[in-house]
C-alpha cells in the first residue's frame, strides 16, 4: 500500500515547448546576552539564519504532536480544502487549536491540473469561471475556519515550467476573485529553472510574476518550490535564508513569503548532492517524530499568512 503524501508537491515540469512548458534566558537574575537569547529565540519559534522553519503534510498529525513539534517549527501549513490526492481534509477545524500552541499559518487551498481545467472547460466552464467558483469554496472555508481579513491564501499549482494559457487564466483569475474577497491572494508554485529555449530558462514563479506586472493585477505573494540541492540545503531544520532560494528580491508581481525546500518523498533525480539529508525510505522526517514525513518549509515572518 503506497503511503499518503506528506505535502503539497511540484508533481512534475511542463516543458516549455508544451507548456508555452521569541523569549529571552535570564541568569542569576541578569539580561542575557545576544547569544543566550538568539539560542532561545531558536529553540522557541524555530528562529535561524534570518528565517522562520516550518513545514507542510496533507494529514494533520494530532494535537498532541503539534504542540510537541512547535518546540521546533514556527509554522505549519494549513488546509483549507481537501488536500491533492486526499479524499478527505484533516485540518478542518484545528485552526483554533494550533492558535492557542502558538502556531503561525501557512494557509492552503487545492488548485486544479491542467487536465482538469481542460475537462471542465470541455463542459462549458472557462477556466476563469472555474476558479472563480473555486476561490470562493477557499474564501468560505478560510472564514468558517476562523481565518481574518487580509490572511494570505495560497492556491496550489502542481505544475512547473511556463503556463500554459488556460493554466494562467485559472491562476490569475483565483487570485483576483481572493482580492477581492478581503483576503490576499498567493500562489505555490515551483521556482526551479526549467529550459525556455534559446538558452533560457524559466521558472512558473517568473512566469506568473510577470503575468500580473503585465495584467496590472492585485500583487501575489509566492510560496516557492525548489528542493532541487543546491540551493536546497536538503531535509534539514537548518533552513538557508529566502534569497538563497534566488526568487526572493520584490517585483510589481508579488514577493516571495516561503520556501518549500524539501519534500516527502524526495525527487531523487534532483537531491542527489543533499541525499544523505534524507531517511532511507526517501522521506523528509520531523526531527524526534519517525513517523510523521513532512515537507520543509521557511519563511521571513513567523505567520507566513498572516493567519494568526
Amino acid at each position: 500500500m503506497a503511503k499518503r503524501r506528506a505535502h503539497i508537491r511540484f508533481s512534475g515540469q511542463i516543458i516549455w515547448l508544451l507548456a508555452a512548458a521569541t523569549v529571552c534566558g535570564c541568569s542569576r537574575g541578569t539580561i542575557a546576552t545576544g547569544a543566550a537569547t538568539a539560542q532561545a529565540k531558536a529553540q522557541v519559534t524555530g528562529f535561524e539564519n534570518g528565517v522562520y522553519r516550518g513545514f507542510d503534510r496533507n494529514d494533520y498529525p494530532g494535537d498532541t504532536t503539534m504542540a510537541a513539534m512547535h518546540q521546533t517549527f514556527a509554522f505549519t501549513g494549513y488546509w483549507l480544502t481537501i488536500p491533492p490526492g486526499e479524499e478527505h481534509n484533516t485540518w478542518v477545524g484545528k485552526r483554533a487549536t494550533l492558535r492557542s500552541q502558538g502556531w503561525g499559518f501557512l494557509v492552503l487551498a487545492n488548485g486544479r491540473l491542467d487536465a482538469e481545467i481542460l475537462k471542465e472547460q470541455k463542459k462549458g466552464t472557462p477556466p476563469a469561471e472555474l476558479a472563480r467558483q473555486d476561490a470562493a469554496v477557499a474564501a468560505t472555508a478560510a472564514r468558517n475556519e476562523g481565518f481574518p481579513a487580509q490572511t494570505i491564501l495560497f492556491v496550489d499549482q502542481e505544475e512547473g515550467g511556463g503556463m500554459l494559457d488556460e493554466q494562467a487564466a485559472y491562476l490569475l483569475a483565483w487570485t483576483e476573485a481572493i482580492a477581492g474577497s478581503g483576503f490576499r491572494a498567493g500562489i505555490y508554485a515551483s521556482g526551479q529553472p526549467v529550459d525556455a529555449g534559446g538558452g533560457k530558462t524559466i521558472t512558473t514563479i517568473e512566469d506568473l510574476r510577470a503575468r500580473v506586472q503585465g495584467s496590472h493585477l492585485h500583487p501575489v505573494a509566492f510560496f516557492d518550490a525548489q528542493d532541487e540541492c543546491p540551493p536546497a540545503p536538503g531535509c534539514t531544520v537548518h533552513a538557508k535564508p529566502l534569497a538563497a532560494a534566488g526568487l526572493a528580491k520584490l517585483s510589481a508581481g508579488g514577493p516571495l513569503v516561503a520556501w518549500q525546500y524539501a519534500q516527502s518523498p524526495q525527487r531523487k533525480e534532483i537531491t542527489k548532492a543533499c541525499a544523505a539529508t534524507y531517511a532511507k525510505d526517501g522521506n523528509c522526517y520531523a526531527p524526534g517524530f519517525a513517523g510523521v514525513f513532512l515537507d520543509m518549509d521557511a519563511a521571513s515572518t513567523a505567520d507566513p499568512s498572516n493567519g494568526r
